[in-house]
């Protein structure tokens, strides 16, 4: 008895974080700088900031196999492949597959990268707000439960989060995209600045720069950071910290505290549930190396394991109090699983600017706001909407594989760049179904013996209603811009691959039909936050990232005064 006594002192802090992604990162930073003992554990390795990007500035020539993987390492990504992102730059991201098994009852497209900072190191930092058209949506139309909150009880932090991170766009005085805290904007390059005044002349729709985490001017509060240098190789790791990652920004400022245990290898697969004292007490530990199952105890537990992580660790803590997993009395735990849907849209040539060129390769594109199901474009064939990303470049050395030509005229042929094109990519949004599911398989377990998860969900008929309409709007643009040769493009993805899993931890206001309340926390459980996407109550149409950290910052804000108050 006195051994776990004095194993559960040495163990003590006054905050866990689980995870260190683009939302765990912010939980660390915010909750140290706040002044409390923080261990944050990590399921997979130690990255540090530059020092462990081994490819950050490797030029094509110096990457094997022309940075493709031969099928004798490809045979270990068969998931991670479906991205078609897998290669020799930045294989050391992604996860195995074959060690990491899940069940697709339908086919799920699960992508994942398991080391210290998660996918903030491979994600696209596309960073858009929601708006009240967001989360008033399911109250307006009955679906699923209704958002906790709206956009006031959010601006503030998403002002203080884009402020922190540095965001580049440019303001266009949209309700339902909101502008924010923003960095000098991208450029536009000729011809999408064509694209964009014939879209607004001919069919009133707006067509910006994307607004991306990228910093495009000094941070004054963050010297470390440098500002982006149109490499495009972003996936790599940045040497520059250019844009936002958790190990370039938030994990830094949470260590400068003296507050941070940071420990990697440490895989959370339950959390400890005190039934004498009715909260949460701390979570239970796989070493990933030793295999020693530890204990680490705390006042407030924040998980941030990304969407289908944290619902794993709740599903997966049962007691006499939860016997269907932590904070499931609504039965919600697991369910309504979104993601946006994509790889749909269209293409053409472009005449003209022969004499036109650009810059650098620019890490971003333009951004098409949603426009569908707005004020008074409505459709009656589906609800909710869409956006569009894509970019106008002209054609380079690649071009050479197929050109009849050869010898001089060939090398003639390719000092000079090839024609324009312009494609535009919709992303549409994913209605929640309480049917969309995971579950715990605890017949088929992982490398460390652990069980894993079972994924039954799909699109239905209100996606797949909206993916022809975001296939031929796209041809419908890039025509009325008068671009030649349109051709319309739809490669079916499986959900998961828009990789934005979100919701199976709904936030709502009733703990009936919702697993957390409006400040993220468990509803049986207060001391239990989760603030990653399992948290959405709707997927919106906008990537959701920045919607992560501010609710992030928002609950450890509340959580903190909380235990200064005795409440937790």
């Amino acid at each position: 008895m006195n051994l776990n006594i004095d194993a559960e002192k040495q163990n003590m802090y006054d905050a866990i974080v689980v995870g260190t992604g683009i939302s765990g990162g912010w939980a660390a930073k915010e909750l140290t700088e706040k002044g409390l003992k923080t261990l944050v554990l990590e399921r997979g390795r130690a990255v540090k900031h530059v020092v462990d990007y081994p490819t950050m500035t490797k030029d094509p020539w110096q990457l094997p196999l022309a940075n493709k993987l031969p099928a004798e390492e490809m045979k270990f990504y068969p998931v991670q492949s479906r991205t078609n992102w897998v290669n020799q730059a930045n294989k050391h991201w992604w996860v195995k597959d074959t060690e990491n098994p899940y069940t697709e009852v339908k086919p799920f497209d699960w992508i994942r990268g398991y080391h210290e900072g998660g996918r903030s190191i491979m994600w696209g930092k596309q960073t858009y707000r929601l708006s009240d058209l967001d989360f008033e949506a399911n109250a307006k139309e009955g679906i699923g439960v209704d958002w906790p909150i709206r956009y006031k009880d959010l601006a503030p932090w998403y002002d203080y989060v884009e402020s922190y991170i540095g965001v580049s766009g440019r303001s266009e005085g949209l309700a339902h995209l909101p502008d924010g805290k923003f960095l000098p904007p991208m450029e536009l390059n000729c011809v999408e600045e064509v694209f964009r005044d014939k879209l607004a002349e001919k069919l009133g729709r707006k067509l910006t720069i994307g607004r991306v985490a990228h910093l495009t001017a000094a941070l004054p509060h963050d010297p470390s950071r440098g500002i982006c240098q149109s490499r495009n190789m972003c996936d790599r790791g940045c040497p520059y910290g250019a844009y936002f990652s958790s190990n370039s920004s938030t994990l830094p400022a949470a260590s400068r505290t003296g507050n941070m245990t940071l420990r990697p290898h440490s895989i959370v697969h339950s959390v400890i549930y005190d039934e004498a004292k009715g909260k949460a007490v701390g979570v239970r530990v796989l070493d990933a190396e030793t295999k020693e199952e530890i204990d680490f105890f705390a006042k407030i537990i924040f998980l941030n394991a990304s969407t289908l992580g944290s619902t794993y660790i709740l599903l997966n803590s049962t007691s006499n109090r939860f016997p269907n997993g932590m904070g499931n009395s609504s039965d919600q735990l697991g369910h309504n699983l979104m993601d946006h849907q994509y790889r749909t849209g269209a293409e053409a040539k472009v005449d003209g600017f022969e004499d036109k060129y650009y810059i650098g390769r620019r890490p971003n594109g333009i951004y098409i706001p949603r426009f569908r199901n707005v004020g008074d474009n409505k459709r009656t064939d589906y609800i909710r909407g869409f956006g569009y990303q894509g970019s106008a470049s002209r054609e380079g050395w690649a071009r050479g594989v197929k050109e009849l030509a050869y010898g001089e005229e060939l090398k003639n042929s390719l000092t000079e760049p090839g024609g324009w094109s312009i494609g535009i990519t919709g992303f549409g949004e994913c209605l929640p179904y309480h049917e969309n599911k995971v579950s715990i398989n605890h017949d088929k377990k992982d490398i460390y013996g652990l069980p894993t998860l079972s994924i039954d969900a799909e699109w239905k008929a209100n996606e797949k209603a909206m993916r022809i309409d975001m296939r031929e709007s796209a041809a419908e643009m890039l025509e009325a811009a008068g671009f030649k040769h349109v051709n319309t493009y739809d490669n079916p993805d499986n959900i998961g691959l828009g990789i934005h899993e979100m919701g199976t931890a709904r936030m709502g206001n009733d703990a009936k039909t919702s697993v957390l309340n409006k400040w993220n926390q468990v509803h049986e459980a207060k001391n239990v936050f989760v603030t990653d996407g399992a948290a959405m109550t709707s997927s919106a149409c906008q990537n959701p990232s920045l919607t992560y950290m501010a609710l992030t910052a928002r609950a450890v804000d509340h959580a903190v005064g909380e235990l200064k108050k005795g409440n937790l």
